[in-house]
């Protein structure tokens, strides 16, 4: 008699995959000195990063008249590009916190590298407020200061606050629930390594972890109540940075569908960022027995839904400027789809709705080459889509100040600069810390595994009876206790 589950869910961990072959597989990266390719891609995303850390250092020490800002468009590339690293962050706590309380199996396979890039992602973010603010010396007095500052006190009225309150929290809580996940995994390394050196820097990240029964008990705990933690703040960071658009008395911004649109709209690029990701480190670290189609089949999902509410959302913000009668937010969605940024609303327009309508047909989203196109699309939408929220400006209540906005080579090196840091970062997680929760894997092996799934009920290997089986047989004990 087989499994119940064996003809209704297909397996998450592929073929005669045991304990020991889990945490081979995964420590290997690690143990082992990194192929030629690593070191050509970091090269790569260094240089690039190197060279926005020298447009930075050019704007703040020439001032952001360097940008092409000009008397119509205050807001340019740089809250086009916070925006976009905001919402990239989100698919992470969303994977790791939402889905660990909803006990979705599938999360653990891909939590890890997407809170590494939601930590990246939120790091980007926040550096393009601090240099629109062009002196980020006295970036410190966005928080509230006590009394020997002087007459200080911030603006508690203004959302550009709640965003530091909201961030900050936002990537302190997910950097504590990336950490606590990795501690045993850290203490697995740190077992395994000969070498002093590296054995006493993966001892000092594993915090002494012993992996009895009460560390176990304690870490199940922290984790649920870190999930519970960040689950609202998935739904309100993102809520609260649409509120630097939603509470100003711009045509075309002050709408109450920015939060909900907003929020769906960052999950949808931050699914769509994961993929793009996790599509070439299955394939460049050999993970394909852990990183499934079935995997990749349900983000795809996740993107259809985000993807066509986002539709829904484009369309419920055209309608309700007809609707209201009200002709200055009439021109401003207009302006959007006919003015001097048409070509911008056409690619956002298409990459965001049309795009992902893709995946309702089986055969396409379980297609790893379609679906690494399609994510880097939406990528590239989600941020079209935020550039023609600002750049719509371009066209105010006075004629005569009309003007377009050009990038700047300051403007273009910090974008591609921020992208090369965030790469340079997670190509030094994937080569120093393991890339998948391996011993949160280890729990689902014998539910999800292939082998175990198609396995009589009865048989010694999910029984626990009559010893050890081959299975069982290559690990050492303390392998076997996740």
């Amino acid at each position: 008699m087989l499994h119940k589950e064996a003809a209704i869910r297909e397996p998450l961990i592929l073929g005669q995959k045991s304990y020991h072959d889990i945490t081979e597989d995964i420590c290997k990266p690690i143990e082992n000195p990194a192929p030629k390719s690593w070191y050509i891609m970091i090269t790569i995303s260094g240089l690039v990063a190197l060279w926005g850390v020298g447009c930075i250092l050019y704007l703040l020490g020439t001032g952001i008249g360097v940008w092409g800002l000009n008397k119509t468009i205050g807001w340019a590339w740089d809250i086009t590009n916070f925006v976009w690293w905001v919402g990239i962050g989100h698919a992470g706590t969303l994977i790791s916190a939402v889905l660990l309380l909803f006990r979705q199996k599938w999360r653990m396979a891909v939590n890890r590298s997407a809170e590494a890039m939601t930590i990246f992602a939120v790091m980007m973010a926040a550096l393009f407020p601090g240099i629109h603010m062009g002196r980020i010396w006295v970036a410190y007095w966005v928080l509230p200061l006590p009394n020997q500052f002087g007459s200080l006190w911030v603006n508690f009225n203004s959302p550009l606050l709640w965003d530091v309150f909201a961030i900050s929290t936002y990537f302190t809580v997910s950097l504590v629930f990336w950490y606590i996940g990795l501690i045993p995994d850290f203490a697995t390394i740190r077992d395994r390594l000969k070498k002093p050196l590296p054995k006493k820097i993966y001892g000092i990240l594993s915090f002494g972890w012993t992996g009895n029964a009460k560390a176990w008990n304690r870490f199940e705990l922290v984790s649920l109540v870190l999930a519970g933690v960040a689950t609202p703040l998935v739904f309100s960071v993102h809520s609260i940075v649409s509120m630097d658009f939603a509470t100003s008395v711009i045509p075309g911004w002050h709408t109450t569908i920015f939060p909900p649109y907003f929020v769906s709209g960052a999950v949808f690029s931050g699914f769509a960022m994961v993929l793009t990701l996790l599509l070439v480190m299955r394939k460049a670290m050999r993970l394909e027995a852990y990183i499934t189609v079935k995997h990749v089949e349900y983000m795809n999902i996740v993107i259809i839904v985000t993807g066509s509410i986002v539709g829904v959302a484009y369309l419920s913000e055209l309608f309700i400027s007809w609707y209201s009668g009200v002709e200055y937010e009439s021109y401003a969605f207009l302006n959007r789809a006919t003015g001097d940024y048409w070509w911008a609303y056409f690619w956002m327009m298409t990459c965001n709705v049309v795009s992902p309508q893709l995946f309702w047909f089986k055969k396409i989203r379980t297609s790893l080459t379609i679906t690494f196109v399609v994510s880097i699309f939406i990528n590239i939408g989600m941020w079209f889509e935020r550039f023609v929220i600002i750049m719509s400006l371009n066209r105010d209540f006075v004629p005569s100040s009309w003007s377009m906005f050009y990038p700047t080579f300051v403007d273009i090196g910090i974008f591609v600069g921020t992208i090369g840091i965030f790469f340079t970062l997670f190509l030094l997680f994937a080569r120093f810390f393991p890339v998948l929760a391996l011993n949160e894997l280890k729990t689902i092996l014998k539910s999800s595994g292939e082998y175990y799934k198609g396995l009589p009920s009865d048989h010694p290997a999910l029984t626990g009876s009559n010893g050890k089986t081959k299975m069982e047989d290559n690990g050492t004990n303390e392998e076997q206790q996740p």
